[in-house]
């Protein structure tokens, strides 16, 4: 009879160690929708530096997760054409989560990129 009981015991615990990997492998399998990671990296990088970030002007899914370029307000000037951005390249997890950034240029609102594309 004890053999019965641990035979039940064993298959309910079974069934709830299934249960728990499926919810867990579920839970990391979804990736957050792109809108949720624009607005994460934006709240976390303006955390981060104290500084406003103002737009993104790329964004792509990467293999570890994702790649954004962020405009960001460094210093307010008037005229706010003179106040100084910066791009900074920021590098997000699979979760959503900012792994690191760093400044890639510095330029002043009201003037055009003289680089061609950027």
């Amino acid at each position: 009879m004890s053999n019965t009981k641990n035979t039940s015991n064993s298959q309910g615990s079974q069934q709830s160690s299934r249960k728990s990997q499926e919810s867990h492998g579920s839970q990391e399998s979804r990736r957050p929708k792109p809108m949720e990671v624009l607005r994460e990296a934006r709240a976390q990088l303006a955390e981060l530096t104290g500084m406003t970030a103002e737009s993104v002007s790329s964004f792509e899914q990467t293999e570890d997760g994702w790649a954004l370029e962020v405009e960001v307000l460094e210093l307010e000037r008037v005229p706010d054409t003179m106040s100084l951005m910066a791009s900074y390249q920021v590098e997000l997890d699979a979760e959503g989560q900012l792994t690191g950034y760093r400044r890639v240029r510095r330029y002043e609102r009201g003037r055009a990129d003289a680089r061609g594309g950027r």
